[in-house]
């Protein structure tokens, strides 16, 4: 399957930005990278360090081609035991039904408080995103996973480019959003090495991604949300916070070191205003949630009775961090905009 004329024209090679052309095998930039691509998915990885495992086994997986894993289980970061039982709901669920692959991936994309959906959800929780209607905007999302949030921008407006290392999550997504009907185009890639012209995107998004980047890493991510964004563009990007309740406890029991491999870093709003400000552009702050991350108010009606109050308390302080803005500094997780001059 080709890939779409609307995505390919903004496209770019990630190694040097050059130009992207269709081959028999996929893409080809006028200096000879190529990259495969697997049902109307350019997969734009290679050799280079990855920041998560899983990447390598896009990148194996996509060169490999057509075998006898066509939903590329390999690829989304699952126990062997998981792959067979997915394996098996796939070859029986029917078409009506929630995507299985999406119905294992709820924990890990969605935070802990969503662990009692994983392998029984019943229906995709999409959330309601911050961002004003988008009226033809082109979106990109950071690390989109199985779609949640490309969606919910595509619902509110937007043309959405969604882009992740899995493979595998990156099919799940491109199939509800066909599903849906949605305008949701797709991408397997690095978000260190965004495969985008730059300047060609009106805002970029990310939720519950860069905060696992090393401090290296998230720098290289940010300073490329800069180059892609149009003037005038802005970002939206959660981050978590140094000083939240449950942040602190997660820092405590690593002995309040920086982390290593996917780890969570959390950040100062200095900090965070600084980096943005360099990369991006004047930066501001908004209250995400306290007592966690992710905790959606649009996913009640999923949760318990003890996940609700939660939910209840952290949209009652959000709401209040409104008129009191110092109460940011001790929210666990915030979003960071910021509007590239």
């Amino acid at each position: 399957m080709p890939v779409e004329p609307e995505l390919l024209d903004l496209l770019a090679c990630p190694v040097h930005g050059e130009s992207l052309r269709e081959t028999d095998k996929g893409l080809a930039c006028p200096r000879g990278h190529e990259y495969p691509v697997i049902d109307g998915v350019p997969v734009f990885l290679d050799e280079r360090p990855q920041t998560i495992g899983i990447a390598e086994h896009s990148l194996r997986a996509a060169k490999a081609g057509a075998h006898d894993d066509p939903y590329f289980l390999g690829t989304i970061g699952i126990a062997d035991h998981e792959r067979a039982e997915l394996s098996r709901q796939l070859k029986s669920a029917p078409e009506s039904g929630v995507d299985p692959v999406i119905s294992l991936l709820v924990g890990a994309t969605n935070g802990i408080a969503y662990k009692h959906l994983i392998g029984t959800l019943q229906d995709y929780p999409i959330p309601d995103i911050r961002l004003p209607a988008g009226n033809g905007a082109i979106l990109l999302d950071i690390g989109c996973n199985w779609g949640r949030w490309s969606i919910a921008a595509a619902r509110k407006g937007y043309r959405t480019i969604g882009i992740d290392p899995s493979l595998g999550a990156v099919l799940a997504a491109k199939r509800l959003a066909a599903k849906m009907g949605l305008p949701c185009r797709f991408v397997v890639g690095d978000a260190r090495f965004l495969p985008l012209r730059p300047q060609s995107v009106d805002v970029v998004f990310s939720y519950s991604v860069i905060q696992h980047f090393s401090r290296e890493d998230a720098s290289s991510a940010i300073r490329e949300v800069g180059r892609v964004l149009r003037q005038g563009g802005r970002s939206l990007i959660q981050m978590p916070t140094v000083f939240g309740l449950r942040c602190l406890y997660h820092q405590a029991r690593r002995g309040f070191t920086d982390g290593n491999g996917f780890d969570v870093r959390y950040w100062t709003i200095p900090a965070l205003r600084d980096l943005f400000g360099k990369c991006v552009g004047p930066t501001s702050f908004s209250v995400d949630c306290f007592f966690g991350i992710g905790l959606q108010a649009s996913d009640l009606h999923m949760m318990p009775l003890p996940l609700k109050v939660i939910i209840g308390a952290s949209e009652a302080l959000r709401k209040t961090s409104r008129w009191l803005p110092q109460l940011r500094y001790v929210a666990d997780s915030v979003y960071v905009e910021s509007v590239k001059p």
